[in-house]
């Protein structure tokens, strides 16, 4: 604002009156300058706030990534000494192969070595062969021999069973309750002789038991018979139902309940050759049917008496035999038709506690 007309005195009038006006403009202008600088100053507190918050994200997403980095070269140590590990067992097993390899090298240098040396010996053995097969073929017909002799005894002695059994069967007038078995024994049905689970004997099979005396009595008065005996078994045998040890136990009632009849009966007649006579109870352990079917279980459920011949009696028969010369022996083909007619003896089974009978390998039994 111009001021009008200057002048000394004016200035010397207003002197004291201008200095002020001035003053106030200068601190007005300080005033205005510190405002400035104080909005610069908050202005660059705004800006180093935001650095400062940016830098702290930054240092922490940092400090993230240092720490993921940390933990995958962690894993890649733990990795690194897992692969290392691996490469030692890996370095084990290659060298362990290696020794087998050289080891197996060496075998096979020492079995080259045997072939070599044994080729000699293998030809020295098919001469022989050669020569043995002259007394292989003079021998097969001596075996065909011997086996046609056998053939004989063994059917005397089913002769005798079947005579037992078609005694028996005339007797009980039922066929399927009485039978030859498949390792030569008598087969009795338990019906023939006990109620089920009761070892009391019935009072009509006191019948078939007199007949059994009957039948063994003429079997052991022949003298000529009586020097092959080694022993007469008579074995109770039950189905599946039960206890295995009630099974045993009544197995064994019922074997006795027959023995003892058998030995006292018809006024005693066996009782002198009581000594032939033995009983065994096997329960429900020698099945010879399914025990989960009805007619299965009436099968095992049963009285085997099984003749037991002895051993020095049949080498008797096979040296006698063996003495004989037969100009007319039966041929291999005649042979086996008359041994497929017959049923096959298998080892009579082991009586508790009794002996076991076991086969003397000529299609008898004999006592162990």
């Amino acid at each position: 604002m111009r001021r009008a007309g200057y002048s000394p005195r004016t200035e010397e009038s207003h002197g004291e009156q201008g200095f002020w006006p001035s003053y106030a403009d200068m601190m007005s202008a300080v005033a205005l300058i510190l405002f400035f600088l104080m909005l610069l100053s908050y202005i660059q507190n705004l800006i180093t706030g935001n650095n400062l918050r940016n830098t702290e994200d930054l240092l922490a997403t940092t400090k993230a990534q240092v720490e993921e980095a940390l933990e995958e070269y962690r894993k890649a140590q733990a990795d690194l000494a897992l692969m290392m590990e691996q490469y030692n067992l890996a370095q084990k097993d290659l060298q362990s192969l290696t020794d087998d390899l050289n080891q197996k090298q060496d075998e096979l240098e020492r079995y080259a070595i045997q072939i070599n040396q044994q080729t000699d010996a293998i030809r020295d053995q098919q001469k022989l062969i050669e020569d043995q097969k002259a007394y292989l073929a003079a021998a097969n017909n001596e075996i065909v021999t011997l086996r046609g002799q056998m053939t004989t005894v063994a059917a005397l002695r089913l002769s005798v069973l079947k005579q037992i059994t078609d005694s028996l069967v005339d007797i009980i007038g039922d066929a399927s309750k009485v039978s030859i078995g498949d390792n030569g024994n008598i087969i009795l049905s338990e019906g023939v002789f006990f109620d089920t689970g009761s070892s009391n004997l019935k009072p009509e099979s006191v019948t078939v038991l007199n007949g059994l005396i009957d039948a063994f009595s003429a079997f052991l008065s022949d003298s000529n018979t009586l020097q092959y005996l080694d022993s007469i078994v008579i074995a109770g045998h039950t189905d599946s139902t039960g206890t295995d040890e009630d099974n045993r136990l009544l197995s064994t009632d019922r074997a006795n309940s027959v023995l003892n009849y058998l030995l006292a009966g018809r006024g005693g007649a066996l009782s002198d050759y009581a000594s032939y006579f033995c009983a065994a109870g096997y329960g429900e352990t020698r099945p010879v049917a399914d025990n989960s079917t009805f007619w299965g279980q009436a099968q095992n459920r049963r009285i085997e008496i099984s003749m037991i011949i002895r051993d020095e009696s049949v080498l008797d028969i096979v040296e006698q035999y063996l003495a004989i010369d037969v100009p007319n022996a039966p041929t291999t083909e005649e042979v086996n038709r008359s041994l497929e007619s017959i049923p096959a003896v298998t080892p009579a089974p082991t009586p508790v506690p009794t002996p076991a009978p076991t086969p003397n390998g000529f299609g008898f039994f004999r006592r162990g």
